[in-house]
């Protein structure tokens, strides 16, 4: 199996908990309470997010389109689509996809498209303000995260803004900076092993995504550091060159 087919069971046994792997979010414990606290890490973190992009590059940046990249379920989806006039969706998924559908209803929303993705976002049309993606590269393996994240700077507009969080090191390789024996599996112990699906935990190059960013003309980066569990990373903001549209 490779990390997709293991994502697409994911998202048929467990949509929210392979999101965030909190015990509260698994089916069976999945009560009202802990389905409002899901969302508001989304919309924190979209809230973050504008902020970021407004204090580092254009205090009066407003994306109109918005690209998200592995959304799962909507956790990130459905908050920016409360301030933007269109989010796409795209996730390997299609019972993750079904249940964004099902929240976006519940949630009275229809500016939102919810899209298969692949390795070459086939389905996917125009290009985007912004193009975002949280705690997904990591479950993709390197060779074709690579491929994909150039695939996403495409997409994005003159002066539009990419915000991708990356894995590059684990807190438990320490003496090796992070970086684990090349003989090892990418994936991480998991609360329920031999029944839940494989979870690749796979870090980055940060020199190598550095490179694709400035070949593709991006106007500098910065990143926010981030820390799941011990897996260690960045979010990665970059703003494409040229002015907006």
């Amino acid at each position: 199996m490779n990390a997709d087919k293991h994502w697409v069971r994911w998202g048929e046994l467990e949509p929210y908990f392979a999101v965030i792997t909190d015990p509260r979010f698994r089916r069976q414990s999945l009560t009202d309470e802990a389905r409002r606290a899901f969302f508001d890490s989304g919309r924190h973190h979209a809230r973050h997010l504008l902020a970021s992009c407004r204090q580092r590059f254009d205090p009066g940046f407003a994306p109109r389109r918005v690209l998200d990249f592995g959304c799962g379920v909507g956790r990130v989806a459905l908050p920016l689509a409360e301030c933007v006039d269109e989010v796409v969706g795209v996730d390997v998924s299609p019972a993750m996809l079904e249940e964004a559908r099902r929240n976006q209803a519940a949630a009275g929303l229809t500016n939102l498209t919810w899209l298969l993705s692949d390795d070459q976002l086939s389905r996917v049309h125009g290009h985007f303000d912004m193009v975002h993606s949280c705690i997904t590269f990591q479950h993709i393996e390197i060779p074709r995260g690579r491929q994909l994240f150039a695939r996403l700077l495409e997409r994005l507009t003159p002066g539009g803004i990419a915000a991708i969080q990356i894995t590059y090191a684990k807190l438990a390789f320490a003496d090796s900076f992070g970086q684990p024996p090349r003989r090892m599996m990418p994936s991480v112990p998991l609360p329920a092993p031999g029944v839940d699906p494989e979870m690749q935990m796979n870090p980055y190059a940060l020199g190598e995504l550095a490179f694709l960013l400035q070949q593709r003309g991006m106007s500098g980066f910065y990143a926010d550091f981030t820390d799941h569990g011990g897996e260690l990373g960045v979010f990665l903001f970059a703003q494409a060159a040229g002015e907006k549209a």
